[in-house]
């Protein structure tokens, strides 16, 4: 327990509570492990939900999947990161989501019923743990915004350099990687794979942006171009 213990407490969930103290949290809580290797489907769409999971290691993708199998990626989720709260939240508890393991990853279950109820054992402890998740929740929030905001450009040159251009703000600098493949960019942004390829060939060949594989630079001349938001000093 020490390791898993070591490691939350670093975690925006876990924040601000010391070790000794989050080991019996955790024993409130009523936690589990789950290894998935690469691949491997956490939840399925249609599946009840009843944990908030967290991941301990690896990354996971969260997304959505239509009849023809064409997925829409929602969100990536990295270690120290939640998903899974608001289907445990809901009555029904039912996904209309899917979540796999992008790479070998440990998951963390904990009830959210009990993560919400205070108990008389660690009261303080376990409000300021609710405060950690509502916060997490508020930042879950701005990342849904900022995808939609990507999305609701017109074009899909638009919306590339919308998400291009959050990413070089991330980052701090023209100089940046993305944390999606091809296929995973154009799956998060909701556009045809070969339209997206041709238009990031398009705008490399105008000296507006560089790339090799996931790592971009974006070139001065893109500045004052729509969907780019210029970086400040």
């Amino acid at each position: 327990m020490n390791n898993l213990t070591g490691m939350l407490k670093n975690t925006r969930l876990f924040y601000g509570i010391e070790a000794d103290e989050l080991e019996r949290i955790l024993r409130c809580l009523s936690v589990y492990k789950k290894q998935y290797l690469r691949g491997e489907y956490i939840h399925r769409y249609g599946d009840k939900i009843e944990a908030v999971g967290v991941v301990i290691s690896g990354k996971v993708m969260v997304f959505n999947e239509d009849y023809w199998g064409n997925r829409t990626i929602l969100t990536e989720v990295l270690p120290g990161r939640i998903f899974g709260e608001a289907f445990a939240a809901a009555a029904a508890g039912a996904s209309y989501v899917s979540v796999i393991a992008v790479e070998d990853c440990e998951i963390l279950f904990l009830s959210l019923h009990k993560l919400l109820s205070t108990c008389s054992e660690c009261c303080d402890r376990h409000q300021k743990l609710i405060r950690n998740f509502v916060a997490e929740l508020a930042n879950k929030n701005v990342v849904l915004n900022e995808k939609i905001g990507h999305m609701s450009k017109r074009t899909t040159r638009e919306k590339l350099l919308s998400y291009l251009s959050a990413q070089s703000r991330k980052n701090g600098g023209l100089f940046f990687e993305i944390p999606f493949n091809r296929k995973q960019l154009a799956e998060y942004l909701g556009v045809d794979r070969t339209a997206m390829s041709k238009e990031l060939s398009k705008l490399r060949d105008e000296g507006v942006i560089e790339f090799d594989r996931r790592a971009f630079k974006i070139n001065e001349i893109a500045r004052g171009m729509s969907g780019y938001v210029e970086l400040s000093d």
